[in-house]
């Protein structure tokens, strides 16, 4: 993480501020696991945003309440398939009823 936080530095000074976002890819299928690699990721180097991937029946992904509630970090997409068109923006209320299969 101290090679990670040097580089973010770097890069800080180089690039000009909203063009540089730092977003953390999370696997669905990983849990609560997820959650500790938010937190220390964003210790680390602040995070912008997250994509969650891997979001499909079985994984749902529900960590995603407590990563916004917890952390403040915003996700930015879901990854419901393999091909990068198959990440679509997030959308709060959809993802919810398909947590809670309200939809």
């Amino acid at each position: 993480m101290k090679e990670l936080a040097k580089i973010d530095k770097i890069i800080q000074t180089r690039v000009a501020g909203s063009a540089y976002q730092k977003i953390l890819v999370l696997d669905a299928t990983t849990g609560q696991n997820s959650l500790a690699q938010a937190e220390v990721f964003h210790a680390a180097v602040g995070i912008s945003s997250i994509v969650l991937s891997k979001c499909d029946s079985t994984a749902k992904g529900g960590m995603v309440v407590p990563i916004c509630r917890d952390l403040g970090i915003p996700f930015s997409y879901l990854g419901l398939g393999e091909k990068q068109d198959d990440l679509e923006p997030f959308n709060p209320d959809e993802y919810l009823d398909s947590l809670f299969g309200t939809s």
